[in-house]
């Protein structure tokens, strides 16, 4: 199978990342209360039979809206990471196949674009755009795109001046063969680490633009801003902002264990 041929790291990130997906999809409808819900008077109360993590600062159900928050945060990181790893990775492939101007000129925009700090940025075309859901995956989805595009330009250099590339040109294969057949099979492994690396900085912007009040807006929640709109609930001790920032380091923190292991 695909995920028995890959190294011990992207697998077992691979098989986190399952878990969070079925989290994201399954956890809304097994929410008690809607995200949005006062459900009782007492705001930080702690855990009870009702309320099993407490509730927030508006004493809404800190469980329901945690599993909302999950959902918003996996499916906004894992849709900007696809967007910046596909195009990062087809344009990599492309400045290597192609033409040595093509591959100066990306070259430059790249190199621009990974200039400018990517929360500058983010808020920058945030502030212009409108804080959108769209918005977000595609200004993240620009932020991570260089750095896949040049991890991708950089693996299929190497796989090009393999042997088995040569012999493949020899034997007179067209290049799409070639990329699809030869170089690109054997950049699976480091690219889906790549990919990994690139959903944690992404779930890390999230929050910190969340955080800032520029991610998801009320009423759709995220982790970042449960964190940020629960602030307050530090002095009482209250688990609603306790328990989101526990689960944002269980998402990254684990996904980068499991991308860093190296034994099966």
């Amino acid at each position: 199978m695909f995920a028995a041929r890959l190294a011990p790291g992207p697998r077992r990130a691979l098989g986190l990342l399952a878990v969070w997906f079925v989290i994201a999809f399954a956890g809304p409808l097994l929410a008690p209360h809607a995200p949005g819900e006062i459900v009782d008077r007492d705001v930080f109360a702690g855990v009870s039979l009702h309320h099993w993590l407490g509730t927030d600062y508006l004493g809404r159900d800190l469980g329901s809206r945690l599993l909302w928050g999950v959902r918003y945060t996996v499916l906004i990181c894992t849709l900007s990471t696809l967007l910046s790893c596909c195009c990062g990775i087809v344009l990599g492939i492309a400045a290597t196949a192609t033409s040595v101007w093509v591959e100066r000129v990306l070259g430059r925009l790249m190199d621009g674009l990974l200039s400018i700090p990517s929360l500058l940025f983010a808020l920058l075309v945030i502030a212009a755009a409108g804080e959108s859901i769209p918005a977000l995956i595609l200004t993240m989805g620009v932020i991570y795109m260089p750095g896949s595009y040049r991890t991708s330009r950089a693996l299929a250099l190497r796989i090009a001046r393999a042997d088995y590339v040569t012999a493949a040109l020899a034997r007179g294969e067209g290049r799409a063969f070639v990329i699809l057949r030869e170089i690109l099979p054997n950049m699976t492994g480091p690219l889906l680490s790549d990919i990994g690396l690139r959903f944690v900085y992404a779930v890390l912007l999230l929050s910190n633009l969340s955080f800032l009040g520029l991610g998801v807006q009320p009423p759709l929640v995220d982790l970042g801003s449960l964190v940020r709109e629960n602030v307050l609930g530090l002095a009482y001790g209250a688990p609603a902002v306790v328990v989101p920032t526990l689960v944002l380091a269980l998402l990254t923190v684990g996904i980068n264990l499991a991308l860093d292991g190296r034994r099966p």
